[in-house]
């Protein structure tokens, strides 16, 4: 097959042509019309990008493992067309591709080599926090607050824009990054650069530093999230490696009954699919009920693909798909130019079409889904509603009269936030169509339940003030706090009147109820042990009812103006008064105000600088020229192009055996990168806390570990630094905080790694199943690699944290869950073939010296997936990797 001779013109567009799927299939491609729409995406995407030779082979990977479970799979390579980032961990990725550029023309190469290949967009939304709150002022309120708080953050993304080609940047107060991706950035199909008069047409494709990046697959869009280092690679032109995905379809049947919606779909999912087990898969969904999901539908359920463990959740494109562009202000050349290449393609789902072969599939009827939370602190622990007080272990409670003191199961928070629900109109017109109906029984939410609204774009809150259920919600106290990911990330701010120095002082174990996406222990709020996911609806159902230990099915929510109870039926609104509300002109019209605020669409070239002229305030007074900062910062130059010249050493490289090594940390199951690297704000009694003060920084001006992120010496203090962390190493101890052996002092974990260094005795870190779980956060593998650690042996790994740790250049082995059990702490560990052992499909033999004088050996797997990790870890990580190939080829040496 020569796929140089697959090019075809595009029926309709003259100038445009495409690789056409159907000519590859005759030519001997393989089966590619009976493969799973996404794993045809890929195809294309391999077929327009690859050598011919190259695309032969994986092809065949990629055929091969979509169809067969049981099939090891080959190495497939995607180059995006795009990179999507946020602020959090989209700024370290600007900063690393600065010092890049710097450190190799330092080196005498050339610059220009590491130079974006492919166009960014930044959105800035993870710095908002609800400090304002239940006022019509409290949005613009938060974003001066905002704006003050993150002046040389957002200064130094004015300078970065300026240096560094490609770079779209979204300011703060326009909505979170994959609405805005959903609403206006994808395209669905993209043309190339012209050539001889003519453009090469081929699928979108994004890769993303948060994991819920997922919510494009709703468009038909293959998208994923990726960790920033990762993200890093693949701006700079370089393939993004990976097996070749096996493909699970989840055959959907039935209608969802009154009552339910998308959210309890997702919430369904995350139970099932965790339970098969489908990390490092793709989940793609099929059957007649797909066609009853609109794209906000569809929208909630991929976002959740990281709670189900899937790499993607995808929905292939289809009528509705265009009818969404349209109605999102895409331009309608655009539409046809989409609808042609679908169909000629054979990509353009339609009913009662051939279902794909797929390596499994599972089963939901929708009409077997109800009304649900998720809770107390994994997405995946589904309840029925009547379920939910019994699995807080307190007694069920009445609904909420006057009183004045907290009690166990009592909501603090209630919070309608996350790009998971707030993208969906129909949830959110369930939600204010609720509202309106409990004001107008003269309800009213308890005083100790703070509550808030966050849409992920102006499309929403234009569609809930254009109906007139924005004024419902007001009157509830769920204003308009801004337009970002706030209570969702952890940005939840301070609790109402004194109900934080209660919880403390009485030990009260409250809840928060949140319509976003993770409730970890302590992730919403450090003093709110309990969260429960929830469509936006039960949010300010149970916000009226003020506990988790109120049956929101059975018991009353609260009583009307005349003392009379009201139940959750008696509020709730029928799908055919929500759908009227959503298919309304008002509503319709809402769904492009993303567009008319943003105004980027395909015609928009990408290398336009910016979208608004500057992100800092004009009377800001940091040094314009000046790009970092001082050692107490914000903004400092990152260290991992030369962790040696930093000071760190070469920790992080695999060559020959580790002996002696001492486990830094014992874990359990379940370790989330925010367990690792937290995004909370750094109370002044904590390590970096300190650090800070002791740097004469104030305490009102600490920040976040996330708003820190560029400043390694205070993430370096919060590796591992989640309170609620169980280290089995000190019992009874809060995070932060390990064991150093032998002598057996308990000291901060960076005071313990720092202990071992000066030893000269190597560091490991030992964890149960679902070692990384959550976030792309790419701080957690990068804390680890400043710790020093040259492996982490688990039971089992997160897939983006795994490449996030290769990436960083830390070894990670999946071992036994029993020998993690069988380990105290104290045993040194030796690990042989380490450079034999870390190429795919690899073994290091685990040598256990126990304190009894017993030594075990175990075999662990090397958890390397493809050739191209195991160059990185050869390299000692992938940007050194970056710096010595391009340093290798000198300025004159420099090609296009």
């Amino acid at each position: 097959m020569d796929t140089t001779t697959l090019r075809r013109p595009l029926p309709g567009h003259p100038e445009v042509d495409f690789v056409s799927l159907p000519a590859a299939q005759e030519a001997g491609a393989g089966p590619l019309s009976k493969l799973p729409y996404s794993s045809r995406i890929l195809a294309e995407h391999i077929l327009r990008t690859e050598s011919p030779a190259e695309a032969r082979e994986q092809l065949r990977h990629l055929v091969a493992a979509a169809t067969d479970i049981t099939t090891l799979p080959g190495t497939v390579a995607l180059r995006p067309q795009r990179v999507l980032l946020q602020d959090a961990s989209g700024i370290p990725v600007l900063a690393d591709l600065v010092v890049l550029r710097e450190t190799v023309a330092a080196a005498g190469g050339d610059p220009a080599l590491v130079a974006p290949r492919i166009g960014m967009d930044l959105v800035v939304d993870h710095a908002l926090e609800v400090d304002e709150y239940g006022h019509a002022g409290a949005a613009a309120r938060n974003l001066r607050l905002e704006r003050e708080r993150h002046a040389d953050r957002y200064q130094f993304l004015d300078q970065v824009a300026e240096r560094i080609p490609r770079l779209r940047v979204v300011p703060p107060g326009l909505g979170i990054c994959h609405q805005l991706n959903l609403e206006v950035l994808a395209q669905v199909v993209c043309l190339g650069e012209p050539a001889n008069g003519r453009r090469l047409a081929g699928f979108d494709s994004v890769l993303g530093t948060d994991s819920h990046t997922t919510m494009i697959n709703a468009l038909g869009v293959a998208g994923w999230g990726v960790g920033g280092i990762e993200a890093t690679a693949a701006v700079l032109g370089q393939p993004v490696t990976f097996p070749a995905p096996q493909v699970v379809g989840v055959r959907l049947s039935g209608r969802l009954g009154e009552g339910a919606l998308a959210t309890d779909i997702a919430l369904r999912l995350a139970e099932m699919l965790r339970a098969i087990g489908v990390v490092g898969r793709v989940v793609e969904f099929t059957g007649p009920a797909v066609g009853t999901l609109t794209v906000g539908d569809r929208a909630t359920i991929a976002n959740m693909a990281p709670e189900y463990g899937a790499t993607m959740a995808f929905f292939p494109s289809d009528r509705a798909t265009l009818a969404y562009l349209r109605a999102t202000g895409r331009p309608e050349q655009h539409v046809a130019l989409a609808e042609a290449f679908l169909t000629a393609q054979g990509m353009l789902a339609t009913p009662g079409a051939p279902e794909p072969r797929f390596a499994t599939t599972v089963d939901l009827d929708l009409s077997s889904v109800g009304r649900s939370m998720a809770g107390p602190a994994r997405p995946h622990q589904r309840l029925r509603l009547d379920q939910v007080p019994a699995g807080t272990g307190s007694p069920r409670t009445d609904a909420a009269r006057a009183r004045t003191r907290l009690r166990d199961g009592d909501i603090v928070i209630a919070a309608i936030t996350s790009c998971t629900n707030t993208s969906n109109p129909r949830a959110m017109a369930a939600a204010g169509l609720l509202a309106r109906n409990a004001v107008a029984r003269g309800m009213a939410v308890p005083p100790w339940v703070k509550t808030s609204l966050a849409p992920g774009s102006h499309s929403a809150s234009r569609m809930l003030a254009g109906t007139g259920l924005q004024e419902a919600l007001d009157r509830l106290g769920f204003h308009v706090v801004g337009h970002g990911c706030a209570t969702c990330m952890g940005n939840s701010g301070p609790l109402s009147g004194d109900t934080e120095e209660e919880i403390v002082a009485r030990d009260v174990a409250v809840a928060a109820v949140l319509s976003g996406n993770r409730n970890f222990p302590g992730r919403v709020h450090p003093r709110v042990p309990a969260a429960y996911l929830a469509s936006p609806p039960l949010v300010v159902a149970a916000a009226l009812a003020g506990s988790v230990l109120v049956d929101l099915e059975r018991d009353p929510l609260g009583f009307d103006a005349a003392g009379r109870p009201v139940h959750l039926h008696e509020l709730w609104p029928s799908a055919q008064e929500i759908d009227s509300l959503v298919e309304s002109p008002v509503a319709r019209a809402a769904l492009g105000a993303a567009a008319r605020l943003l105004p980027v669409a395909p015609h928009v070239p990408t290398d336009s600088p910016h979208f608004t002229e500057s992100l800092h305030s004009a009377d800001s007074t940091g040094e314009r020229g000046r790009l970092w900062g001082d050692v107490s910062g914000s903004i400092r130059r990152p260290p991992f192009a030369d962790l040696a010249a930093a000071g760190f050493g070469q920790v992080g490289t695999v060559h020959g055996d580790l002996l002696g090594a001492r486990q830094l940390l014992l874990l359990g199951d379940g370790v989330t990168t925010d367990d690792i690297s937290p995004v909370s704000r750094i109370a002044p009694d904590s390590a970096a806390g300190r650090w800070l003060l002791e740097r004469n920084v104030a305490p009102d001006q600490l920040g976040s570990f996330s708003s820190r992120r560029l400043n390694h010496d205070v993430m370096l203090r919060g590796g591992f630094a989640n309170h609620r962390l169980n280290n089995r190493l000190t019992p009874g101890h809060p995070g932060g905080l390990t064991r150093v052996f032998p002598e057996g002092n308990i000291v901060p974990v960076h005071e313990a790694a720092a202990r071992y260094r000066r030893r000269g005795e190597p560091v490991v870190v030992v964890a149960g199943a679902s070692y990384g779980a959550g976030s792309a956060r790419d701080w957690a593998a990068k804390v680890t690699r400043l710790l020093g650690v040259r492996a982490v042996l688990a039971a089992g790994f997160e897939r983006i944290h795994r490449t996030n740790l290769v990436a960083l250049g830390v070894l990670p082995l999946q071992i036994d869950p029993q020998t993690v059990t069988s380990l105290s702490g104290s045993e040194t560990l030796d690990l042989i073939g380490m450079d034999a052992g870390s190429v795919p499909g690899g073994t290091v033999t685990v040598r256990i010296h126990r304190g009894n004088g017993v030594v075990d050996e175990v075999i662990a797997r090397a958890r390397i997936d493809t050739p191209t990790e195991a160059g990185w870890l050869r390299s000692g990580g992938l940007i050194p990797g970056l710096v010595a190939e391009a340093a290798d080829r000198p300025a004159k040496d420099s090609r296009p």
